[in-house]
């Protein structure tokens, strides 16, 4: 029945690529039906990877994933084939490369002496572990729109816990406290770990190579097709006995402007916001410019939407403080391995072992992190590319008189540097490429429920919304995770699958998983 249906999906991200692909898998969806409009001219939206050799690679950012949780996630992954190993799922070889090369960081946080910090304890107070339990089991409803910081008590934010869990999940204190009550449940299991990221699983190459490159070639082997340098300016929506339906999009391409008729059995994909909208690169010798959705025009399309309509959520609420949600980040493409040796003998781990290093008494909070090497498909011998970021950018550095924001690539080398106390020399063949994201926690900001819509919101018959931007029961956002699973809820329920959703994995109900934050919290 569903062989002549036809699929619209806005927005090439994860969120969308999954979809098209649970559509096929699990709906019986015709590939060659669902057409995927794309604005940038690659797919994958936040899971990028970019760049050559020669003119430095780029990553916005690198996102961390479990085995033990992401079951949405593997769930599709298993039946992607890998794109290098004949006869794997991109599951089996990121299985395999995990258990090849281990989290074990010995390094995690770094003090202004350059001493590695011990952090076998949280550093609680008998206050911060009583504030943080009242935090935890607070319900939703009770917790509102609530910030973190209205929960816990300042001295909170100096502990060693919090320097290791803030700058994995990249949380502020100005953050949602709903949220990081999702996480401290989500993860309860990486609470008595957190210092050694032993949780932690990667991929073989960066996100875009490693995940995005092999789904959607295999979405294009199902005939699916994928338009780039497409905008979706509007979706024109008809209400009848209080049902809305989808009826056209209105795209602009090339320059022109085309309507795309949509029937009423057709169902169309919304990818609203996006956490790297406005993001922008700058060089070694030049800060990226600061660019904002007046630019972009990535919000456009939702806040149109939801105009009027409260069940297609609130924009408003995570895009209106940048201030508030955003940080830079920064990708080195080094072709000497003097600094990646260096730093193997400094952390007491090979790359691809330690997860991020963090400079915690840095004004910046700057993270670096090695991966394994290559990162990046094709790169060549004898060239290495490593990954860091900062949480506040808008503060003068340490080493460097002036905020991050207003830095070149050169500039934060060399406030790396001063953080390792490595001679500049070391960097004479970095390229350093940073990059700014104005709205990369957005998702983050304090909210209510009702300022993100269901992926199926009420009374809609043939729009869903699959992003990072929907509700979705339990689970946390900032996770490949959370895009696949809205993908998985969004279409089992307009195509009516009758297949079981993964279930959120309950670690926090476990005993011994209980038991073990318990002890680890009053080390």
């Amino acid at each position: 029945m569903n062989k002549s249906i036809k699929a619209y999906l806005v927005g090439g991200g994860i969120g969308s690529l999954s979809a098209a692909a649970f559509m096929i898998r699990d709906a019986g969806v015709d590939g060659r039906n669902i057409t995927i409009f794309e604005a940038m001219p690659l797919a994958g939206g936040s899971l990028d990877g970019g760049g050559d050799a020669d003119n430095g690679y780029t990553l916005r950012g690198g996102r961390m994933l479990t085995t033990d949780n992401y079951e949405c996630t593997w769930d599709l992954f298993k039946s992607i084939p890998s794109l290098e190993h004949e006869g794997q799922s991109v599951y089996d070889e990121t299985a395999a490369f995990n258990e090849m090369h281990k989290s074990h960081s010995q390094a995690r946080l770094v003090d202004r002496n350059r001493f590695r910090v011990n952090v076998t304890s949280m550093g609680f107070t008998m206050q911060d572990r009583t504030e943080l339990l009242a935090l935890a089991e607070a319900d939703e409803e009770k917790l509102g729109n609530s910030a973190i910081t209205d929960w816990l008590s300042p001295e909170f934010f100096d502990t060693k816990f919090w320097y290791m869990w803030a700058t994995t999940f990249a949380f502020q204190p100005w953050h949602s406290a709903v949220e990081f009550k999702r996480y401290l449940h989500r993860f309860m299991m990486e609470f008595s770990r957190i210092e050694t990221l032993a949780g932690v699983k990667r991929t073989v190459y960066n996100q875009y190579d490693s995940l995005v490159r092999p789904l959607q070639h295999w979405l294009q082997q199902q005939g699916v097709q994928v338009v780039h340098d497409c905008k979706v300016d509007d979706i024109e929506l008809m209400e009848e006995g209080g049902v809305l339906t989808a009826t056209a999009l209105r795209c602009t391409r090339n320059g022109e402007a085309t309507t795309i008729a949509v029937a009423p059995q057709d169902l169309v994909f919304f990818q609203n916001g996006s956490m790297t909208d406005a993001s922008s690169h700058g060089s070694m010798h030049s800060a990226p410019p600061k660019l904002d959705k007046r630019d972009s025009q990535g919000w456009a399309l939702w806040e149109k939407l939801a105009l009027d309509r409260p069940q297609f959520g609130n924009p408003a609420a995570f895009n209106s403080s940048i201030p508030e949600s955003w940080w830079e980040s920064f990708t080195v493409t080094l072709k000497d391995p003097a600094f990646f040796n260096k730093m193997e003998q400094f952390s007491g781990n090979v790359a691809g072992t330690g997860g991020l290093v963090t400079f915690k008494d840095s004004n910046w909070l700057m993270s670096i992190v090695l991966a394994h090497q290559p990162h990046f498909a094709g790169q060549p011998e004898g060239v290495q590319v490593f990954w860091g970021y900062a949480l506040h950018p808008d503060r003068i550095g340490n080493f460097v008189a002036k905020p991050m924001a207003d830095c070149s690539g050169e500039e934060i080398l060399r406030e790396l540097c001063g953080h390792l106390n490595f001679d500049m020399e070391i960097m004479d063949k970095a390229n350093c490429i940073p990059c700014r994201m104005p709205y990369i926690t957005s998702m983050f900001m304090p909210r209510f429920k009702s300022d993100r819509p269901l992926p199926v919101p009420p009374n809609s018959r043939n729009l869903a919304f699959v992003s990072q931007f929907v509700e979705v029961p339990e689970d946390v956002v900032f996770t490949v995770e959370y895009s696949v699973r809205a993908a998985q809820m969004a279409v089992y329920q307009l195509l009516d699958v009758k297949r079981e959703i993964p279930p959120v994995s309950h670690h926090d109900q476990s005993l011994k998983v209980k038991l073990d934050a318990l002890v680890k919290a009053f080390r």
